[in-house]
């Protein structure tokens, strides 16, 4: 499906199906947030609405019907990931959009893919969705207002902020911390460092 075609209201019907309340109105922030911040740091606005909307589209559907998704359309997971089924979703969430809703657009794939995780490497629309899913209006935990006067003052520094942050909290938690969210870390840090 041509990614122009499809509207914002095409996607909510989508994911309204498919998501509780909460995850809903986190999906619908998400998609405003990112929306904002498309506008301030150049990406397109209308791929940063639709990737917002959707980037939970398979996060309350059960692990193992997200591994089926993965296998069925030969995703193969990393060790890391195996472990961690919390992130399949964005995995997951990109196949449902690529094979089930027809989305072909690689920049709104790989901003849902790497939602969680983050990578080197990041597009603009995958920074803005990582951040967006961050700060979205309904979020409340300790930190969020500095990351969304961050979010306002500079992509990179927001980025570099919030996989910190990620990084710590899991860290804490005694979780497994994604080899992508290291390599975005510390690309972003190295061309700080250089400006």
């Amino acid at each position: 499906m041509s990614i122009s075609a499809m509207t914002v209201e095409d996607c909510k019907k989508i994911i309204r199906k498919r998501l509780g309340d909460y995850r809903y109105q986190h999906s619908v922030n998400v998609s405003k947030c990112a929306a904002d911040l498309a506008e301030k740091y150049g990406a397109d606005p209308h791929k940063a609405k639709i990737a917002g909307i959707l980037h939970d589209a398979t996060k309350e559907t059960p692990y193992p019907e997200q591994l089926q998704m993965m296998e069925r359309y030969g995703i193969l997971l990393s060790d890391i990931e195996k472990q961690a089924p919390k992130l399949w979703h964005a995995v997951s969430g990109a196949c449902f959009m690529e094979y089930e809703l027809g989305i072909e657009d690689e920049d709104i794939l790989n901003a849902v893919r790497y939602h969680t995780t983050a990578r080197k490497g990041m597009t603009t629309l995958e920074k803005v969705i990582y951040i967006a899913d961050f700060i979205s209006a309904e979020r409340d935990y300790p930190g969020v207002d500095e990351l969304r006067r961050a979010s306002r003052e500079s992509l990179e520094r927001v980025m570099l902020e919030g996989l910190s942050f990620s990084m710590c909290d899991l860290s804490k938690r005694k979780m497994l911390i994604h080899p992508n969210t290291f390599e975005a870390y510390n690309e972003i840090l190295l061309a700080m460092k250089k400006e």
